[in-house]
């Protein structure tokens, strides 16, 4: 009996793993819809895919049908006409589509069909009027903001609602989840966020609403010139992204907001004068700027009506004296190493006080981030950091001072770098310098060298011409020396003869040759 009971526990439990094992591999096929969104009479194609695909399935279409009594599963499927085999291939048509409508698929093969999971719902929608459902949005338009509650009303042949959406993940819910459902109505009280919604009875889906819910937007306020000096005038300019018309713009100050309390605002808002109905301009001016204040801006618009955010404070800052409000620095300079401990000290018409700072990202900190406050002075305990500081009371603000705090090792790796840059452009002019002093030395000594050797041509030139006058006087004597011998010859030869004999004139030709060949 034992051995009985161990092998139909064995037999259970093999089973148990195998049927773990197989569903753990069980597909979820994927259904597409195309088009999704129609009108009345249009066609729409169903297509169920199943990863990996492989060969022999068989698919089976359903239509989704509300299940008002269920707040988890909200539908169940019913078969399509002419479903119950499944069709082979993996698409199905849908002829004379009229009003919104869920789908599903899912697939099977085998002789034991083996079917997949059910695909997620997906639905064709229909923004036609249905009178047997409707769905009514008030305010009756498609875009809305996030500060806006909305009403979504179901109408029809039905005593039973309940208002759905889709989000842009694909994501199915009811008004429960943000919003409350009274009677037929669904009020979202600021909470709805972007989707596409419908109304459901158990027979029947509504028209549907693709609506888009948009963040209020947040204004940017620029003040110029930021740096006044007593009596500039200012220019605030307020904008709204993206830019659009019927936006009206008011303009505010800020005050001080002391004590401050924990998680309070650091700052309330006064209308400037004259500001209660706003300006259709995006500009303000303020005349006459004397002191440091702190500025925001907002924007309304009638439809939809709306107030946008308030902008973030942008600061008008004033470098000059304010008897009624002072900021001091000590050490008395605006240039700090952040291992330098500052005090920074307030001084005026007030017993109350507080240290703030504006940093390079426009956030604004006070004196306990980066400090301790004593009284009216803000010691930094080496935590300051660069940034506009200012003193505040109930009702003043204090001249400005921008402080610049420097990193030692900064200052210190720059100055490493900077020792051999000088060095070398140092090293590099005095270098110049020698080459140019080379340079000049090497012309002089070169343009010597020239004179002299002008010089010695000169000279050799003059010795050449005398030396040459000398040998022509030579030879000038020595022709004259000879031409006496020649006369004597010829007169000696003449005497005797009287020129009867042509031998003695042979021999003075010859004389001739042999003494002009010796002077040669």
């Amino acid at each position: 009996m034992g051995h009985i009971l161990f092998g139909a526990f064995g037999l259970f439990s093999l089973n148990i793993l195998l049927y773990c094992g197989h569903a753990q591999g069980v597909p979820r096929p994927v259904l597409t819809v195309s088009p999704s969104w129609t009108s009345p009479g249009d066609s729409v194609t169903l297509t169920c895919s199943v990863g990996p695909p492989s060969a022999g399935w068989r698919f089976f279409w359903y239509k989704a049908v509300p299940d008002m009594s269920s707040t988890n599963n909200y539908y169940t499927s019913e078969l399509l006409a002419g479903g119950t085999t499944g069709t082979e291939q993996d698409s199905y048509i849908l002829h004379g589509q009229t009003h919104t409508a869920g789908y599903q698929c899912r697939a099977g093969r085998g002789d034991l069909v083996f079917y997949t999971l059910d695909s997620d719902v997906k639905f064709v929608w229909s923004g036609g009027v249905n009178p047997a459902a409707s769905l009514t949005v008030s305010p009756h338009r498609l875009q809305h903001y996030s500060t806006e509650s909305l009403s979504l009303s179901c109408e029809g042949n039905s005593a039973e609602w309940r208002v759905m959406k889709v989000d842009g993940d694909g994501r199915v819910s009811r008004c429960y989840y943000w919003g409350k459902m009274t009677g037929s109505t669904c009020n979202t009280n600021t909470r709805a966020s972007s989707g596409v919604y419908w109304c459901e009875s158990v027979t029947q889906s509504s028209n549907a609403a693709d609506i888009t819910i948009h963040n209020v937007p947040q204004p940017v306020l620029t003040v110029s010139p930021s740096w006044t000096s007593p009596g500039d005038s200012v220019t605030l300019t307020c904008s709204v992204e993206p830019p659009s018309a019927g936006w009206r713009f008011f303009w505010y100050k800020a005050a001080p907001n002391m004590p401050y309390l924990y998680y309070s605002p650091y700052y309330t808002y006064e209308l400037l004068a004259g500001g209660t109905t706003g300006t259709e301009q995006g500009s303000y001016i303020l005349q006459g700027q004397t002191h440091t204040a702190g500025y925001v801006c907002r924007a309304r618009r009638v439809d939809p009506a709306i107030y946008t955010q308030y902008s973030r404070l942008k600061f008008v800052w004033s470098g000059g004296v304010n008897p009624a409000a002072s900021l001091t620095v000590s050490p008395h300079r605006l240039q700090h190493f952040s291992t330098e401990s500052l005090s920074l000290i307030c001084e005026g018409n007030s017993t109350k006080w507080r240290v703030k700072r504006v940093d390079e990202d426009g956030h604004i900190s006070s004196c306990y981030n980066w400090g301790e406050m004593n009284g009216s002075t803000c010691n930094t305990n080496t935590r300051a950091s660069s940034g506009v500081y200012w003193c505040e009371s109930e009702t003043q603000f204090s001249n400005a001072a921008n402080i610049i705090i420097h990193n030692p090792e900064e200052a210190a790796s720059s100055s490493v770098f900077l020792v051999p840059l000088v060095v070398g452009l140092v090293s590099g002019v005095l270098l110049i310098i020698l080459l140019l002093l080379f340079l000049r030395r090497y012309r002089k000594s070169e343009a010597s060298s020239l004179s002299r050797s002008q010089r010695t041509n000169q000279s050799a030139a003059t010795d050449h011409m005398i030396n040459q006058g000398e040998t022509q006087d030579g030879h000038y004597a020595s022709l004259l020396h000879g031409d006496s011998c020649l006369y004597e010859a010829i007169g000696g030869s003449e005497e005797p003869e009287h020129g009867t004999n042509d031998e003695p004139e042979e021999s003075v030709y010859e004389n001739v040759r042999m003494e002009t060949a010796a002077d040669g």
